[in-house]
């Protein structure tokens, strides 16, 4: 990789007031047909250990469960590992909606077509059809009949489609949370689930906040992740490459 983006250099020249909010899969792990089976890139680990030791903050926002996060990533010194998009933090009310969320994933195991996988979470529940291609119509159909049954809300992904609780959470509240006090922002992410963190990156841009957007890309992803980011590179290597350039960047206590 060339020279740094100069849309980094304001989280460079002061690294104490700048964060990074960083996706975990597609972005700091590869896609992986069994969800189960995602690992961090190599090096990341330490990685965001250094990163950490140079920046303000330093948070993985993710959509698995916290303790899958803690599983992959162990606990990074200085990393904020937050899972859910955030919903374990909102309060005891979201819980209210836990039966909700363990009858639609009971439902779609029962009826799930051969290949799909359907991802527990607890608040919330994924069906993967990445070894089923053929059984998109499905999972779409299933998504809008448990919303019509229990008011559960649809996001779609890469290949699967993950329901929710309605609660006006995502990665873009997470973002707004997290980031009071920040002069510089950097949010790294793969997927339309992620487009939410880029909307509230933007809107921090609009009260002064300097930020760089970074789409994280293959051949798969959804041409809408590249038209918002300000810079695009290429897969969790190219996510890795440009971080490790942004440690170069800064000395240890900088």
């Amino acid at each position: 990789m060339g020279a740094l983006p100069e849309v980094f250099l304001p989280l460079v020249r002061d690294p104490r007031h700048s964060a990074l909010c960083l996706d975990f899969d597609g972005t700091l792990s590869g896609i992986v047909a069994d969800p189960v089976a995602a690992r961090p890139w190599p090096g990341v680990v330490p990685l965001l250990t250094n990163l950490a030791r140079r920046f303000g903050l330093v948070a993985v926002i993710s959509g698995r469960p916290p303790d899958f996060l803690h599983q992959a990533l162990g606990s990074p010194a200085g990393v904020r590992l937050i899972g859910l998009y955030g919903l374990g933090q909102v309060g005891p009310d979201v819980r209210s909606w836990e039966p909700a969320v363990a009858a639609a994933e009971k439902r779609a195991r029962a009826q799930a077509p051969p290949g799909v996988y359907v991802e527990p979470k607890g608040l919330t529940v994924t069906l993967h059809w990445r070894q089923a291609p053929e059984a998109g119509p499905w999972a779409a159909a299933f998504a809008k009949s448990e919303e019509q049954r229990h008011g559960l809300r649809s996001y779609p992904g890469r290949l699967s489609l993950e329901l929710r609780p309605p609660v006006e959470v995502d990665k873009g509240t997470v973002v707004h949370a997290l980031v009071g006090g920040m002069r510089a922002l950097a949010v790294f992410g793969d997927d339309l689930g992620d487009l939410p963190a880029f909307d509230a990156a933007r809107e921090l841009a609009g009260e002064g906040v300097a930020v760089a957007l970074v789409a994280v890309t293959d051949a798969e992803s959804d041409d809408r992740v590249a038209a918002a980011a300000d810079v695009v590179v290429e897969g969790p290597a190219g996510a890795v490459a440009l971080l490790e350039q942004l440690v170069e960047a800064v000395p240890p206590g900088s």
